[in-house]
Protein backbone atom coordinates (compact mmCIF):
# COMPACT_ATOMS: atom_id res chain seq x y z
CA UNK A 1 0.00 0.00 0.00
CA UNK A 2 1.51 3.64 -1.03
CA UNK A 3 0.51 7.21 1.48
CA UNK A 4 0.14 9.66 -0.46
CA UNK A 5 0.21 13.48 0.37
CA UNK A 6 -2.66 15.40 -0.85
CA UNK A 7 -1.34 18.81 -0.01
CA UNK A 8 -4.80 21.36 0.05
CA UNK A 9 -6.78 18.43 0.49
CA UNK A 10 -9.53 20.72 2.11
CA UNK A 11 -10.16 21.81 -1.00
CA UNK A 12 -12.53 21.27 -3.48
CA UNK A 13 -10.59 19.14 -6.20
CA UNK A 14 -8.48 17.80 -3.13
CA UNK A 15 -11.52 16.90 -1.33
CA UNK A 16 -12.50 14.82 -4.49
CA UNK A 17 -8.98 13.85 -5.17
CA UNK A 18 -9.04 12.47 -1.16
CA UNK A 19 -12.17 10.47 -1.86
CA UNK A 20 -11.06 9.00 -4.86
CA UNK A 21 -7.88 7.48 -3.28
CA UNK A 22 -9.91 6.63 -0.55
CA UNK A 23 -11.57 4.62 -2.61
CA UNK A 24 -8.60 2.69 -3.88
CA UNK A 25 -7.11 0.06 -1.25
CA UNK A 26 -3.94 0.67 -2.95
CA UNK A 27 -4.08 3.64 -0.95
CA UNK A 28 -3.17 5.46 2.74
CA UNK A 29 -3.88 9.21 2.65
CA UNK A 30 -2.22 12.19 4.67
CA UNK A 31 -3.86 15.47 4.05
CA UNK A 32 -2.05 18.53 4.75
CA UNK A 33 -3.78 21.93 4.59
CA UNK A 34 -4.30 24.93 6.75
CA UNK A 35 -7.95 24.70 6.61
CA UNK A 36 -9.86 22.22 8.83
CA UNK A 37 -10.51 18.99 7.65
CA UNK A 38 -14.13 17.62 7.90
CA UNK A 39 -15.26 14.97 9.81
CA UNK A 40 -14.89 12.15 7.12
CA UNK A 41 -11.39 13.08 5.90
CA UNK A 42 -10.49 13.13 9.40
CA UNK A 43 -11.63 9.57 10.34
CA UNK A 44 -10.43 8.38 6.75
CA UNK A 45 -7.09 9.80 6.59
CA UNK A 46 -4.23 11.13 8.47
CA UNK A 47 -4.00 15.16 8.46
CA UNK A 48 -1.33 16.99 8.65
CA UNK A 49 -1.65 21.14 9.53
CA UNK A 50 0.69 23.50 8.76
CA UNK A 51 1.96 26.17 6.82
CA UNK A 52 3.66 24.60 3.31
CA UNK A 53 5.57 27.15 2.77
CA UNK A 54 7.64 26.36 5.41
CA UNK A 55 10.28 23.66 4.70
CA UNK A 56 9.96 21.91 8.11
CA UNK A 57 6.12 21.60 8.16
CA UNK A 58 6.92 20.94 3.76
CA UNK A 59 9.25 18.11 5.58
CA UNK A 60 6.91 16.65 7.97
CA UNK A 61 3.73 16.63 5.69
CA UNK A 62 6.06 14.66 2.99
CA UNK A 63 7.79 12.58 5.40
CA UNK A 64 7.03 8.97 4.96
CA UNK A 65 4.87 9.03 1.88
CA UNK A 66 5.78 7.63 -1.18
CA UNK A 67 3.94 10.23 -3.14
CA UNK A 68 2.33 13.64 -3.71
CA UNK A 69 -0.47 15.59 -4.97
CA UNK A 70 0.06 18.92 -4.93
CA UNK A 71 -2.83 21.31 -5.29
CA UNK A 72 -2.36 23.71 -2.39
CA UNK A 73 -2.33 27.34 -3.80
CA UNK A 74 -4.52 30.20 -3.95
CA UNK A 75 -7.06 29.89 -6.55
CA UNK A 76 -10.64 31.06 -7.10
CA UNK A 77 -11.90 32.43 -10.32
CA UNK A 78 -11.42 35.63 -12.82
CA UNK A 79 -11.86 38.39 -10.19
CA UNK A 80 -9.48 36.95 -7.75
CA UNK A 81 -6.87 36.63 -10.49
CA UNK A 82 -6.90 40.22 -10.40
CA UNK A 83 -7.49 41.25 -7.09
CA UNK A 84 -4.81 39.41 -5.21
CA UNK A 85 -1.93 38.96 -8.53
CA UNK A 86 1.08 39.50 -5.82
CA UNK A 87 -0.39 37.82 -3.29
CA UNK A 88 -1.20 34.43 -5.06
CA UNK A 89 2.55 34.60 -6.83
CA UNK A 90 4.34 35.02 -3.59
CA UNK A 91 2.28 32.17 -2.23
CA UNK A 92 2.25 29.56 -5.00
CA UNK A 93 6.29 29.94 -5.50
CA UNK A 94 6.68 29.47 -1.93
CA UNK A 95 4.63 26.57 -1.67
CA UNK A 96 7.09 25.56 -5.19
CA UNK A 97 9.85 26.08 -3.21
CA UNK A 98 9.43 24.14 0.20
CA UNK A 99 6.91 21.53 -0.69
CA UNK A 100 9.21 20.23 -3.82
CA UNK A 101 12.19 21.09 -1.90
CA UNK A 102 10.72 18.47 0.19
CA UNK A 103 9.77 15.80 -1.74
CA UNK A 104 13.33 15.81 -3.08
CA UNK A 105 14.93 15.59 0.06
CA UNK A 106 12.38 12.23 1.22
CA UNK A 107 12.84 11.07 -2.11
CA UNK A 108 9.03 10.46 -2.72
CA UNK A 109 8.09 7.93 -5.70
CA UNK A 110 5.72 10.38 -7.87
CA UNK A 111 5.01 14.01 -7.39
CA UNK A 112 1.84 14.97 -8.96
CA UNK A 113 1.58 18.40 -9.82
CA UNK A 114 -1.94 20.06 -9.99
CA UNK A 115 -1.29 23.21 -12.68
CA UNK A 116 -4.40 24.60 -14.86
CA UNK A 117 -5.62 25.61 -17.53
CA UNK A 118 -4.70 28.94 -17.26
CA UNK A 119 -1.23 28.44 -18.45
CA UNK A 120 -2.85 27.92 -21.84
CA UNK A 121 -4.72 31.34 -21.39
CA UNK A 122 -3.09 33.03 -24.26
CA UNK A 123 -3.46 29.05 -26.82
CA UNK A 124 -3.53 29.52 -30.43
CA UNK A 125 -4.00 25.96 -31.23
CA UNK A 126 -7.20 24.46 -30.48
CA UNK A 127 -7.94 21.85 -29.60
CA UNK A 128 -5.17 22.82 -27.46
CA UNK A 129 -2.84 20.27 -26.54
CA UNK A 130 -0.09 19.36 -24.28
CA UNK A 131 2.55 19.92 -26.94
CA UNK A 132 1.56 23.73 -27.38
CA UNK A 133 3.13 24.74 -23.80
CA UNK A 134 6.13 24.60 -25.64
CA UNK A 135 5.20 27.56 -28.42
CA UNK A 136 2.02 29.13 -25.75
CA UNK A 137 2.23 32.77 -25.69
CA UNK A 138 3.55 33.03 -21.98
CA UNK A 139 0.04 33.73 -19.68
CA UNK A 140 -0.34 37.39 -19.12
CA UNK A 141 -2.47 36.89 -15.74
CA UNK A 142 0.04 36.19 -12.99
CA UNK A 143 -1.83 33.29 -11.29
CA UNK A 144 -1.15 31.26 -15.25
CA UNK A 145 2.16 32.53 -14.66
CA UNK A 146 2.39 31.00 -11.02
CA UNK A 147 0.92 28.22 -12.29
CA UNK A 148 3.49 27.48 -15.37
CA UNK A 149 5.83 28.38 -12.91
CA UNK A 150 5.33 25.12 -11.17
CA UNK A 151 5.66 23.38 -14.13
CA UNK A 152 8.93 24.70 -14.91
CA UNK A 153 9.73 23.89 -10.92
CA UNK A 154 9.04 20.27 -11.35
CA UNK A 155 10.75 19.69 -14.79
CA UNK A 156 13.90 21.66 -13.65
CA UNK A 157 13.68 19.27 -10.70
CA UNK A 158 13.92 16.16 -12.86
CA UNK A 159 16.17 17.65 -15.36
CA UNK A 160 18.71 18.44 -12.28
CA UNK A 161 17.83 15.29 -9.68
CA UNK A 162 16.00 12.93 -11.18
CA UNK A 163 12.39 13.95 -9.78
CA UNK A 164 9.99 11.96 -10.86
CA UNK A 165 7.38 14.46 -11.69
CA UNK A 166 3.92 14.26 -13.67
CA UNK A 167 1.78 17.47 -14.97
CA UNK A 168 -2.03 17.61 -14.42
CA UNK A 169 -3.63 20.74 -16.07
CA UNK A 170 -7.33 20.34 -14.86
CA UNK A 171 -10.05 22.80 -16.96
CA UNK A 172 -12.57 24.46 -15.50
CA UNK A 173 -13.65 22.14 -12.58
CA UNK A 174 -16.72 22.52 -10.89
CA UNK A 175 -19.10 20.51 -8.76
CA UNK A 176 -20.40 20.62 -4.93
CA UNK A 177 -18.01 21.65 -2.56
CA UNK A 178 -17.52 25.20 -4.01
CA UNK A 179 -19.29 27.87 -2.48
CA UNK A 180 -20.16 31.04 -4.14
CA UNK A 181 -18.62 34.28 -2.72
CA UNK A 182 -20.24 37.20 -2.31
CA UNK A 183 -18.39 39.62 -4.91
CA UNK A 184 -18.81 38.06 -8.53
CA UNK A 185 -15.97 36.44 -9.90
CA UNK A 186 -13.99 35.45 -6.78
CA UNK A 187 -15.07 32.13 -7.19
CA UNK A 188 -15.72 30.25 -10.08
CA UNK A 189 -17.91 30.97 -12.82
CA UNK A 190 -20.92 27.85 -12.18
CA UNK A 191 -21.10 28.71 -8.45
CA UNK A 192 -21.41 32.51 -9.05
CA UNK A 193 -24.02 31.71 -11.46
CA UNK A 194 -26.14 29.48 -9.90
CA UNK A 195 -26.43 31.36 -7.00
CA UNK A 196 -27.42 34.47 -9.04
CA UNK A 197 -30.20 32.10 -10.97
CA UNK A 198 -31.71 31.35 -7.16
CA UNK A 199 -31.56 34.46 -5.99
CA UNK A 200 -32.57 36.66 -9.18
CA UNK A 201 -35.87 38.41 -8.93
CA UNK A 202 -38.50 37.29 -11.23
CA UNK A 203 -38.08 38.80 -14.60
CA UNK A 204 -34.44 39.87 -14.18
CA UNK A 205 -31.78 38.95 -16.67
CA UNK A 206 -28.66 37.15 -15.75
CA UNK A 207 -25.53 39.25 -15.47
CA UNK A 208 -22.40 37.24 -16.48
CA UNK A 209 -18.68 38.76 -17.42
CA UNK A 210 -18.72 39.60 -21.46
CA UNK A 211 -20.34 39.22 -24.30
CA UNK A 212 -21.35 35.17 -23.18
CA UNK A 213 -19.23 33.79 -26.89
CA UNK A 214 -16.07 33.26 -24.41
CA UNK A 215 -15.79 29.41 -24.48
CA UNK A 216 -14.80 26.70 -21.67
CA UNK A 217 -14.81 23.04 -21.37
CA UNK A 218 -16.43 22.35 -18.04
CA UNK A 219 -15.02 19.17 -16.20
CA UNK A 220 -16.80 17.68 -13.12
CA UNK A 221 -14.29 17.96 -9.72
CA UNK A 222 -14.95 13.82 -9.84
CA UNK A 223 -13.70 12.67 -13.05
CA UNK A 224 -10.13 15.35 -12.55
CA UNK A 225 -10.04 13.45 -9.77
CA UNK A 226 -10.46 10.42 -10.97
CA UNK A 227 -8.02 11.61 -13.90
CA UNK A 228 -5.13 13.05 -11.59
CA UNK A 229 -5.35 9.43 -9.38
CA UNK A 230 -5.11 7.19 -12.79
CA UNK A 231 -1.88 9.30 -13.64
CA UNK A 232 -0.75 8.95 -10.51
CA UNK A 233 -1.09 5.17 -10.45
CA UNK A 234 0.22 4.72 -14.37
CA UNK A 235 3.58 4.00 -15.10
CA UNK A 236 3.10 5.75 -18.34
CA UNK A 237 2.50 9.07 -16.35
CA UNK A 238 6.10 9.52 -15.21
CA UNK A 239 7.67 12.33 -16.90
CA UNK A 240 4.17 13.36 -18.45
CA UNK A 241 1.55 16.16 -19.00
CA UNK A 242 -1.99 15.69 -19.11
CA UNK A 243 -4.96 17.51 -19.99
CA UNK A 244 -7.01 16.22 -17.77
CA UNK A 245 -10.65 17.74 -19.08
CA UNK A 246 -13.94 16.85 -20.74
CA UNK A 247 -13.96 17.23 -24.64
CA UNK A 248 -17.01 19.16 -24.58
CA UNK A 249 -16.73 23.44 -26.13
CA UNK A 250 -19.68 25.44 -24.84
CA UNK A 251 -19.90 29.32 -24.59
CA UNK A 252 -20.06 30.88 -21.56
CA UNK A 253 -23.31 31.93 -22.70
CA UNK A 254 -24.74 28.15 -23.23
CA UNK A 255 -23.37 27.07 -19.68
CA UNK A 256 -25.62 30.28 -18.17
CA UNK A 257 -28.23 28.93 -19.94
CA UNK A 258 -27.44 25.18 -19.13
CA UNK A 259 -26.81 26.77 -15.46
CA UNK A 260 -30.93 28.83 -15.68
CA UNK A 261 -32.53 25.76 -16.88
CA UNK A 262 -30.85 23.29 -14.20
CA UNK A 263 -32.26 26.49 -11.34
CA UNK A 264 -35.88 25.54 -12.61
CA UNK A 265 -36.55 29.13 -14.04
CA UNK A 266 -38.09 29.52 -17.10
CA UNK A 267 -36.27 28.52 -20.31
CA UNK A 268 -38.06 30.58 -22.21
CA UNK A 269 -37.36 33.86 -19.72
CA UNK A 270 -33.83 33.45 -20.23
CA UNK A 271 -31.94 36.54 -20.67
CA UNK A 272 -28.46 37.76 -20.10
CA UNK A 273 -26.84 41.32 -18.68
CA UNK A 274 -23.44 41.75 -20.24
CA UNK A 275 -21.13 43.55 -17.54
CA UNK A 276 -17.43 44.51 -18.34
CA UNK A 277 -15.23 41.79 -18.60
CA UNK A 278 -11.55 42.05 -16.53
CA UNK A 279 -8.54 42.45 -18.75
CA UNK A 280 -7.22 38.91 -18.66
CA UNK A 281 -10.63 36.76 -20.01
CA UNK A 282 -10.07 34.25 -21.82
CA UNK A 283 -11.61 33.80 -25.35
CA UNK A 284 -11.59 30.58 -25.84
CA UNK A 285 -10.81 26.96 -24.37
CA UNK A 286 -11.07 23.60 -25.51
CA UNK A 287 -8.09 21.32 -24.96
CA UNK A 288 -7.06 18.54 -26.79
CA UNK A 289 -7.97 15.27 -24.37
CA UNK A 290 -6.55 11.90 -26.72
CA UNK A 291 -3.36 11.83 -24.80
CA UNK A 292 -5.15 10.86 -21.83
CA UNK A 293 -7.37 8.19 -23.53
CA UNK A 294 -4.30 7.16 -25.70
CA UNK A 295 -1.60 6.77 -22.64
CA UNK A 296 -3.58 7.05 -19.55
CA UNK A 297 -6.80 4.72 -20.98
CA UNK A 298 -8.91 7.94 -19.24
CA UNK A 299 -11.80 9.96 -20.44
CA UNK A 300 -14.41 12.33 -18.37
CA UNK A 301 -17.79 10.76 -17.92
CA UNK A 302 -20.01 13.28 -16.24
CA UNK A 303 -22.12 15.19 -18.92
CA UNK A 304 -22.79 19.26 -18.39
CA UNK A 305 -26.56 18.76 -18.05
CA UNK A 306 -26.36 15.88 -15.05
CA UNK A 307 -23.29 17.70 -13.27
CA UNK A 308 -25.00 20.89 -13.47
CA UNK A 309 -27.95 20.01 -12.21
CA UNK A 310 -26.34 17.95 -9.01
CA UNK A 311 -24.09 20.95 -8.48
CA UNK A 312 -27.32 22.97 -7.96
CA UNK A 313 -29.24 20.56 -5.90
CA UNK A 314 -25.83 20.51 -3.50
CA UNK A 315 -25.75 24.45 -3.91
CA UNK A 316 -29.44 24.58 -3.08
CA UNK A 317 -29.31 22.83 0.19
CA UNK A 318 -26.40 24.62 1.23
CA UNK A 319 -26.90 28.25 0.68
CA UNK A 320 -28.88 30.51 3.12
CA UNK A 321 -32.33 30.72 2.73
Amino acid sequence: MSRVLVTGGAGTIGAAVVRRLLSDPRFEVRVSDQRAAPGWMREGCEVHTGDLRELDQARAATRGCEAVIHLAAIVGGIGNFHKLPHTLTEVNNALYNAVVRAALEEQVERFVYVSSSMVFERATEYPTTEEHIWTCPVPRSAYGFSKLTGEVYVRAAHEEHGFPYTICRPFNAYGPGEMPEDEPGIAHMVPDVIKKCLTLPEGAPLPIFGDGTQTRTLTHIDDIADGIVTALASPAALHEDFNVSASEELTVAEIARVIWTACGRDPGAFALEHLPTYPVDVVRRWPSVEKAQRLLGWEARIGVQDGVAATVEWLRGTLPA
